[in-house]
């Protein structure tokens, strides 16, 4: 199996959402008592946050590509 990158963008999107499904079940099983507006907010901010850290890690390794191929052209 090929390896791949490690996308921390994407582990915190799916954790995020991963937390909102289990609020849901627990709120619709009667375990706790969540309100919808809480939810929402939770979940826009993590994929916000998500986003951030997507665009973090891209310009991070775009960079280290850049000085390896400099480095190597010299």
């Amino acid at each position: 199996m090929r390896r791949h990158e490690f996308q921390p963008g994407r582990l915190i999107a799916g954790l995020v959402l991963l937390l909102a499904g289990v609020l849901y079940l627990l709120d619709s099983t009667g375990e706790a008592d969540v309100p919808w507006f809480a939810v929402v907010p939770l979940t826009m901010g993590g994929l916000s946050l998500a986003a951030l850290v997507g665009l973090v890690t891209y310009a991070v390794r775009r960079d280290r590509r850049e000085a390896i191929s400099e480095s190597s052209d010299r």
